[in-house]
């Protein structure tokens, strides 16, 4: 078969054309595969084998996208107990915001608060109605205003490492912070006005004491916000996701399941970054917590990473 010297040079030039697409294709998905979490990478503090994520990549994406949105799109929902504050103190569990309650030394004798503190511990771990019959025992033991501060300036509940630093940064950058609870909210805003600062962009929804026109607990305000209904009771604050309609990018700090629902109230939401703080039962938990939560931080008793992540969403350099 006779073919032309052109012909020739027509197929040897398709061939090295087909070759070198193939290269390319090659070395840009190796390049792609490299830089897919260029973030993450840059991040040393994430490489300590107690961050974990099942899907990186995703976390990733996520990251990036907040980071673009910056300081104006972004804002923060936490859960307090256990979360914002910490686990264990010098190898000792801090208190829940209930807990501060039922050991203070300014609640009735020791063996009457024994009791009370046995049936309002046994009353939270069952069913949920029997919440409110555990605010009830606290009502019949004469609290009065004036000692919220000195109950949580004398008990033991602590703070995060850096959660004051992350306070402060949020609040030079206008970035608002909603704080569900399930707590107490008095003994929650008195615990970061003590430990931090309470600045005007946190916003706290949580159980509030009642007290009477001479300062004695009378009940508590409003609907009883418990782990199990967190989502719903955001849809009667509609003032709050109103005021921030469009900081869509959001940023959620929890320790249970439970936590997960706390940004289902924003219906603006786009993008939705998740950290779980895994704080007990460990290895029975970290795979659950890996497929809920995007980011699972194992027995971490700072604000660390939270912090750095958010200084990148925020755009501020490092200080610490």
């Amino acid at each position: 078969m006779f073919e032309s010297s052109s012909g020739k040079k027509l197929l040897i030039g398709a061939g090295l054309a087909a070759v070198s697409a193939v290269a390319f294709y090659t070395l840009s998905s190796r390049m792609t595969a490299n830089h897919s979490t260029k973030h993450l990478d840059m991040m040393e503090e994430l490489k300590n084998g107690k961050v974990h994520m099942k899907h990186p990549e995703q976390v990733e994406e996520k990251i990036s996208k907040l980071i673009s949105g910056g300081k104006d799109k972004l804002q923060v929902v936490s859960d307090f107990d256990k979360t914002m504050s910490r686990h264990r103190y010098n190898g000792n569990r801090v208190p829940s915001c209930h807990g501060v309650l039922d050991t203070s030394e300014f609640l009735p004798s020791p063996t009457v608060r024994k009791q009370q503190s046995y049936e309002i511990s046994t009353i939270r771990s069952k069913c949920l109605p029997r919440w409110t019959t555990a605010h009830g025992l606290l009502v019949n033991c004469d609290l009065t205003k004036d000692k919220v501060s000195k109950i949580v300036e004398n008990s033991m509940i602590r703070l995060r490492d850096h959660v004051n630093e992350t306070l402060e940064m949020l609040k030079e950058k206008e970035v608002p912070l909603l704080i569900f609870s399930a707590g107490v909210g008095d003994i929650l805003k008195e615990a970061i006005k003590q430990r931090a600062h309470l600045h005007n962009n946190i916003h706290v929804i949580s159980n509030f004491m009642d007290f009477d026109e001479e300062g004695k607990l009378i009940g508590f305000k409003g609907e009883l916000i418990h782990t199990f209904n967190k989502h719903e009771v955001a849809v009667h604050h509609p003032e709050i996701f109103e005021k921030n309609k469009l900081r869509s990018n959001i940023v959620l700090l929890g320790d249970t399941l439970g936590d997960l629902t706390m940004a289902d109230g924003m219906p603006y939401k786009q993008t939705l970054l998740t950290i779980g703080f895994l704080n007990d039962h460990i290895s029975e938990n970290l795979e659950v917590y890996k497929t809920k939560y995007d980011i699972v931080l194992e027995d971490d008793e700072s604000f660390d990473v939270f912090m750095l992540f958010s200084r990148r969403f925020c755009k501020q350099l490092l200080t610490f």
